[in-house]
């Protein structure tokens, strides 16, 4: 299979792997992978997977490939945090959530950071899809408490002026039914207690 051949056929993924190649052409060689890189009509992601050189590069498509490259995981933490207009920062990397081993890769279309939790408490993401571009990504509620359940240290008052978060923000997008829903699924008094402490300073009122 020629390269032109191979981008008609597989034009609409975003990320694609040998597997994805080998279903339109059995008798790939995967050498010819490598040429395409020297070439610089293909991208290497990381082992197994790859993008076309001429994909446009925008936060839906990274966090697209983000999904993709290490399964299963949504975007949460920092990134949606940032992408929720709840901290001021913008963010290095692109943070997952994931059931795997945390991990992370650098590449360079950038750095795909992923904190893992336990399978159980894999949940409370929407599937976001933008410019034709899909990508999960966890809701407001659930990221604040991935956030908090995976930075433990987060217990007085000085450490939670340090996050910065927007309170007007908060207060206007922040479910407390949906986030105490949550909370409880976590089944963890530390977080529980922390996370109360945190609504008291940020004088949280959303009912």
């Amino acid at each position: 299979m020629q390269y032109i051949e191979l981008k008609e056929k597989l034009n609409e993924y975003v990320v694609f792997t040998s597997q994805d190649i080998n279903k339109v052409d059995a008798l790939f060689y995967r050498s010819r992978l490598n040429d395409w890189q020297d070439k610089g009509y293909i991208k290497k992601i990381r082992r197994g997977y790859y993008m076309f050189a001429d994909q446009n590069l925008n936060e839906a498509v990274l966090f697209c490939v983000a999904n993709k490259i290490y399964l299963p995981s949504y975007i949460s933490f920092e990134m949606a945090l940032s992408n929720y207009g709840l901290i001021p920062e913008s963010v290095y990397g692109i943070t997952s959530a994931t059931s795997n081993k945390t991990n992370r890769f650098k590449t360079e279309i950038g750095e795909f950071i992923y904190h893992h939790l336990k399978p159980e408490l894999l949940f409370g993401y929407e599937l976001i899809t933008l410019g034709g571009i899909s990508y999960k990504m966890a809701n407001i509620e659930k990221t604040i408490l991935d956030y908090f359940y995976i930075n433990s240290h987060l217990k007085t008052e000085a450490d939670f002026s340090e996050l910065r978060i927007n309170e007007e923000e908060f207060n206007s997008k922040v479910n407390k039914d949906k986030l105490m829903k949550y909370l409880n699924s976590f089944n963890n008094k530390s977080l529980e207690r922390r996370i109360n402490k945190f609504l008291k300073y940020i004088n949280y009122v959303n009912a």
